[in-house]
């Protein structure tokens, strides 16, 4: 059986009713490393926040049906206090006063730059004494992985891999069971949109499996149409 990590991807729940902004705010948080799940408005988002374990959440002032602040004050008076990022189109200081009053953790004015963002986030996750970081060594059968080293083993023997074929390993390794779709590695490996129809993902899988797959293990396999999944045994 695959190892899991002892450790998880911290899951950001992002509250804004433009989904463009919601997407593109999902797609920086996971090429950062962290999880995101997406809602339209507070009152979504207070569903969310019930039924997922949500380590900070990135919500708008401006929503329709329940704005930033109302949702605000329902997870405050219910005593929820999981980190908020407050995100508003004006830079009105009466609305950061109070966000902050309210109980959001932080606040940041549109138009803003990703990086900026993702430090913001960063910091707050830390002050919270949250953590992102993942383990060093990952073990899937008779595979090891350790980062500290940069170094891959079947069994007891070092395999040499390029820079790409460790990184998609190593992304596979993170995630052991769970089907990865072409979509998925193509952007987080090599930024690459879906849309280019790329073979490059087959192509790496076959040079991870022209180096690993021996003495009966044949642990990545193939989800026809879908993507690729990693097992521990053959």
């Amino acid at each position: 059986m695959a190892q899991p990590a002892t450790t998880h991807p911290l899951t950001i729940l992002v509250v804004d009713d433009d989904e463009g902004t919601r997407e593109l705010l999902r797609d920086a948080l996971r090429m950062n490393g962290y999880q995101a799940i997406l809602a339209s408005d507070g009152q979504k988002a207070i569903t969310e926040l019930r039924n997922n374990k949500i380590d900070l959440v990135i919500a708008d002032i401006n929503m329709p049906r329940m704005d930033g602040f109302t949702m605000l004050e329902k997870m405050r008076s219910s005593d929820d206090q999981t980190p908020v990022l407050m995100l508003s189109a004006r830079n009105d200081r009466d609305d950061i006063s109070l966000g902050l009053r309210t109980g959001a953790d932080d606040y940041l004015v549109k138009p803003f730059g990703l990086e900026e963002l993702v430090l913001r986030v960063a910091a707050i996750l830390r002050r919270s004494g949250k953590t992102n970081q993942q383990p060093t060594a990952l073990t899937c059968g008779p595979i090891s992985l350790d980062d500290s080293l940069h170094q891959v083993k079947f069994k007891e023997e070092i395999v040499e891999l390029s820079p790409t074929e460790y990184r998609l390993l190593q992304f596979l390794m993170e995630r052991p069971g769970r089907v990865i779709t072409k979509e998925t590695l193509l952007s987080s490996i090599w930024d690459i949109d879906f849309a280019n129809n790329s073979t490059v993902v087959d192509t790496y899988i076959s040079y991870l499996r022209k180096k690993l797959h021996r003495d009966g293990f044949e642990g990545i396999k193939t989800i026809r149409g879908v993507g690729f999944q990693l097992l521990g045994k053959p």
